[in-house]
């Protein structure tokens, strides 16, 4: 079970880093004032889950449970975060939904939302993958399986 928490866990990496890369690209960190999805909370995401994967694998090098207890505390404010930015992302796509996909800029000039280009099916598997994860990394620390 704990190879399969890693291989979920390395997906869900994959589609955070295509989010985040898009979320760069398109402007996430030159206009700050543009996005629903502050720097710290994204970056924070994502260094506790890279975070908690170095654990993981630790875990699965030395086989001591409390390696895998740690990863999944390390789980907990990276899903809270995570919901936290899904949260905040929902009305940036029903605008967008509501909108169509023309490029808009506000009445002050402000650039869109650089969230606004992200690919929901790539959001929705990326959730997906993620609450995967968190369930395979707290089974195996229960000692489910082994």
């Amino acid at each position: 079970m704990g190879i399969a928490a890693l291989i979920f866990w390395l997906l869900t990496a994959g589609g955070g880093f295509f989010l985040l890369g898009t979320w760069i690209a398109k402007g996430g960190t030159r206009q700050p004032n543009s996005t629903q999805l502050p720097a710290p909370v994204l970056f924070g995401h994502f260094l506790l889950a890279v975070a908690g994967l170095i654990v993981w694998i630790v875990y699965l090098v030395v086989d001591n449970t409390a390696w895998a207890w740690i990863a999944f505390v390390l789980l907990i404010p990276v899903a809270l975060l995570g919901f936290t930015m899904l949260a905040r992302w929902i009305p940036t796509y029903r605008e967008r939904s509501a909108a169509g996909t023309v490029e808009r800029r506000s009445a002050a000039g402000t650039a869109e939302p650089p969230e606004k280009h992200f690919p929901v099916a790539v959001v929705a598997a990326h959730g997906v993958f993620a609450v995967t994860t968190v369930v395979l990394v707290f089974l195996t620390a229960l000692g489910v399986g082994s």
